[in-house]
């Protein structure tokens, strides 16, 4: 994990849009070519209406151009390790192997690194998506 990946998560964090929570929560992607794409947890009164931070970056990503993934970092102000929801462990899967590393972080760095499909062992699968 490169300290500009921790770096944009811990910046879109500070962006996060949480007034209902007062949970922010970070992440950020890099591309296999180095590129980095971050999010932010985004709410709305209407629960479970918002978004996670996970699926901001993932977002970008895709409008970015997307790419192959190369490793995630997920980061969350009031826990130790904020691992992502169900919901986002299936949309990464779909954009990230599942020997993708994913490092979970407080607000001073990294506290454990895992393999996606570790975290989403039996997720979706198609002829499309990984099958």
């Amino acid at each position: 994990m490169s300290q500009d990946l921790f770096d944009a998560a811990c910046a879109a964090m500070q962006k996060c849009h949480a007034p209902y929570s007062k949970f922010p929560v970070g992440a950020a992607l890099r591309t296999r070519d180095g590129r980095i794409y971050s999010g932010c947890n985004i709410e709305v009164i209407s629960f479970p209406e918002g978004w996670c931070a996970e699926t901001t970056a993932l977002s970008h990503f895709v409008m970015g151009g997307g790419g192959e993934i190369s490793e995630i970092l997920v980061v969350a102000e009031k826990l130790e390790k904020c691992p992502p929801c169900g919901g986002c462990r299936q949309r990464l899967a779909e954009f990230a192997g599942p020997e993708t590393p994913l490092h979970l972080c407080n607000n001073e760095g990294v506290v454990e690194t895992v393999r996606l499909g570790d975290l989403l062992p039996h997720g979706f699968k198609t002829d499309v998506i990984g099958g």
